[in-house]
């Protein structure tokens, strides 16, 4: 017996998107408008959930490359869209005194800490002979800047502590400032002129995959030391990448430090850090809290496709009522049930959304394959939008399709059978 309701049933469901594509074909427009709402907020989730997810993914990537237990000392750190006028008030990071070189060799000398790297960056000009580029990414960093941002110095050398100490005007390019300058000739020994001061080319770094592909960037890498003395850029910003011992846990080595530095600056007990310890987590835990927002209005967006779907289910479905209100006359006088019509108008509804559901996944794949080739944002269409579309799409089609599909099964069959 449970054999049989099982074969009725996908009878009837099968019955029910043969009627519903007819209805396709017999109101073009009316069908199109309804799958087209369907696949419109269907491919919004898949294109963003995809944009947002791959993004989400390459960060947490970026941030493994630098170690898993490393963690970074900030003049200010809030997370999140932060709006400022300049004012103390919404600029709290105004009464933080600047982190200085000093505070980094001090944390250097902890126990708990292998290595300390301080970094300042800006953009200027940058040139060779007779080429110029106006807005290359001249950052000055401390020796042990390679074994933090990772990457490799695929030719030649980083520059040295001594270089360092001794202010040398030396510099570590990129793979691509190389190639826009020495078109596939060797870099090493010549001298590029940065805020028109020569330096000595004595390295080529390739740098890591990161969240917008930051080789398709030329950068220029000199030692902080110098880069303050020579440099235009925004003071106060200097930033520390602290690396603790492998017998040392993250939380002790960040108490080594808040302690150190609270200590430095004679904070009275009780007194709130004026300087931020901010661990790999938390800037996560920060990038996500900016993408949530992201996915609010990936939301909206689709709730209006679905909406116009819907309203486009209600107009085909009540067409397809009065259509066939003598065949449900019929069928009910031969025994259909309330229930049965229910179903059959009801899977009639979602197959039509379905059908906008599949189209709008097809575009929104299409969408993220074209954004992860031809852009530097990656796309990884996650299974939950998949399962969160075709949910949604049929969904859809239940909620609107319920009015015309209860109005069917309501009809008296007297009636039905009277109506021409």
């Amino acid at each position: 017996m449970s054999n049989y309701g099982l074969r009725g049933s996908w009878g009837r469901m099968i019955e029910g998107m043969g009627m519903a594509l007819d209805s396709v074909r017999s109101n073009k427009v009316r069908a199109a408008l309804t799958i087209l709402g369907v696949a419109i907020g269907v491919m919004v989730v898949i294109a963003m959930a995809s944009m947002i997810t791959g993004i989400n993914r390459a960060v947490q990537t970026q941030i493994e490359t630098l170690g898993p237990k490393t963690f970074f000392v900030m003049k200010f750190f809030q997370g999140g869209i932060n709006i400022s006028d300049g004012s103390d008030e919404l600029s709290p990071w105004r009464k933080n005194p600047d982190l200085n070189v000093e505070e980094a060799e001090l944390l250097r000398t902890l126990p708990a800490i292998r290595d300390v790297t301080w970094r300042e960056g800006t953009q200027g000009p940058v040139s060779y002979e007779n080429q110029r580029l106006s807005s290359v990414n001249i950052v000055g960093f401390s020796p042990s800047w390679v074994f933090v941002t990772g990457g490799t110095v695929i030719s030649g050398r980083n520059f040295t502590e001594v270089e360092y100490a001794s202010n040398a005007a030396v510099v570590v390019i990129n793979d691509k400032l190389a190639d826009q300058f020495f078109f596939g000739l060797d870099p090493l020994g010549r001298r590029i002129k940065i805020y028109g001061l020569p330096f000595t080319v004595i390295g080529v770094y390739a740098e890591p995959s990161s969240l917008f592909d930051s080789n398709t960037q030329p950068m220029a890498v000199m030692p902080h030391s110098v880069f303050t003395k020579v440099a235009d850029y925004w003071r106060g910003w200097l930033q520390f990448a602290v690396s603790p011992r492998d017998e040392y846990s993250v939380l002790d080595a960040q108490d080594q430090v808040i302690a150190a530095l609270r200590a430095k600056r004679g904070l009275k007990p009780g007194a709130d850090n004026n300087f931020a310890v901010v661990g790999q987590d938390r800037l996560l835990d920060t990038f996500n809290s900016v993408t949530s927002g992201f996915f609010l209005v990936m939301l909206a967006l689709s709730s209006v496709g679905l909406l116009v779907g819907g309203v486009g289910v209600i107009a085909i479905m009540m067409i397809s009522v009065t259509e066939r209100t003598r065949e449900i006359g019929v069928r009910k006088a031969l025994g259909a049930t309330r229930g049965e019509i229910l179903f059959q108008f009801l899977v009639e509804a979602s197959t039509l959304t379905l059908l906008g559901g599949v189209v709008g996944m097809a575009l929104g794949a299409l969408i993220a394959w074209g954004v992860n080739s031809l852009t530097p944002i990656p796309a990884a269409i996650p299974l939950w939008s998949v399962v969160a579309a075709l949910v949604a799409s049929a969904v859809t089609g239940i909620f609107f399709g319920m009015y015309p599909a209860t109005k069917a099964s309501r009809l008296d069959p007297i009636e039905a059978l009277r109506y021409e």
